[in-house]
């Protein structure tokens, strides 16, 4: 909120719907997608005819996890749709600042793992997520993890458990030493989404692995 007032404070619109963007993911992940959606609708139309075209694309994935989360599948793939529109409006070349270094093509592909995953549409989550492909930034490594869980979730949903082990196993490791409350809050998801294939014998061990870190996690991990 302070950022928010600063920004207004100094003029700088662009800024200012950055902040209102990030609010909204944020608002997402404590469960008020609802408020999320505003934020973001706002953040966008606020923004339109002053900031820079991947603050935009920025601000209308937002609007899509919102509403993907809200189980509105048309106007999440709507809006999911202007978003890629806006992304590739870019000019090759372009100076954005270096906070917005992350909203790349495999950013937008990454969420939109997360879009279809929560709209139950687990074959367009699993293209999607091979679309994010691999990021090599070691400080990018919790993302990797992050969106390897959710592939993992898909891939139950999908009744695919040989591919939804794979992407658990690669999810656990990426975040075994990552202590935040996305990275055990995802893992717990994965366990939850295994818990019908509890007797296989590999289903088992990974949730049993999942169980050790809770019981382990806090020991010399990276927030």
């Amino acid at each position: 909120m302070q950022a928010l007032r600063l920004a207004r404070a100094g003029g700088d619109i662009e800024m200012g719907t950055y902040v209102l963007t990030t609010m909204a993911l944020h608002t997402i992940l404590e469960g008020a997608p609802d408020q999320a959606l505003d934020m973001a609708q706002g953040a966008f139309h606020r923004g339109r005819r002053h900031a820079s075209r991947r603050v935009l694309a920025f601000a209308k994935l937002a609007e899509a996890r919102a509403l993907a989360r809200m189980g509105d599948a048309t106007g999440a793939t709507t809006a999911l749709s202007r978003a890629e529109s806006w992304h590739d409006k870019i000019t090759p070349g372009a100076q954005d600042s270096p906070r917005l270094s992350c909203v790349t093509h495999g950013r937008l592909a990454a969420d939109a793992t997360k879009i279809f995953r929560d709209l139950r549409k687990p074959k367009a989550a699993l293209v999607w997520s091979q679309q994010a492909g691999e990021l090599s930034d070691v400080h990018q490594t919790r993302a990797v993890g992050l969106r390897m869980a959710v592939a993992a979730t898909a891939a139950c949903q999908a009744r695919e458990l040989d591919q939804a082990l794979d992407h658990a196993d690669r999810a656990l490791t990426l975040l075994q030493r990552v202590e935040s409350t996305r990275a055990r809050t995802y893992l717990e998801d994965v366990a939850t989404a295994l818990t019908p294939w509890a007797a296989e014998p590999r289903a088992n061990a990974f949730l049993q692995r999942v169980e050790q870190r809770e019981l382990t996690t806090g020991t010399g991990a990276a927030r």
